[in-house]
């Protein structure tokens, strides 16, 4: 993805957008890779809270520090399932007039999606399954494990 993402931007400068915390670990492996400029900012959404089911309510719970008007931006996710957070992500950030704006996740669970929502850049299409480690959580926990694993009850 960094390759893509660097030969698109050649010449360019990107604003990646991680979100948090969850594409904290995914965001700084891919930056190291990146051979354009890049700047960084972070957001905090939530639509999980401490539970395995999204609530459907999206919260923005940090916002980022810097303008991106007129600017290259990556929202870099840990993983997309249902889209509501990143739908609710992209119309938000639409409104601050982007030179571009793309998404970037680790993992899709396409089959889980509830509103059309397509990653420019992905790594890995997974089943409907739970999962934790490599900065993912389940209430906070997991994050530090090496290895993307599926948590069983």
């Amino acid at each position: 993805m960094a390759g893509q993402i660097s030969e698109e931007y050649r010449g360019q400068e990107v604003f990646l957008i991680g979100v948090l915390k969850g594409a904290v670990v995914f965001l700084a492996d891919l930056m190291r890779f990146l051979t354009v400029p890049v700047e960084i900012d972070f957001m905090a959404v939530s639509s999980y809270g401490k539970s395995t089911v999204t609530s459907g309510v999206v919260r923005i719970l940090k916002d980022l520090e810097t303008s991106i008007e007129n600017r290259n931006v990556i929202i870099v996710e840990d993983i997309v399932d249902t889209g509501l957070t990143l739908s609710y992500l992209m119309d938000n950030l639409e409104t601050r007039k982007p030179a571009s704006l793309k998404i970037c996740t680790l993992l899709d669970k396409v089959e889980c999606r509830q509103v059309e929502v397509t990653p420019d850049y992905r790594g890995f299409i997974i089943p409907d399954k739970f999962v934790v480690g490599y900065g993912l959580d389940c209430a906070e926990k997991y994050r530090n494990i090496a290895d993307v694993c599926v948590l069983h009850r």
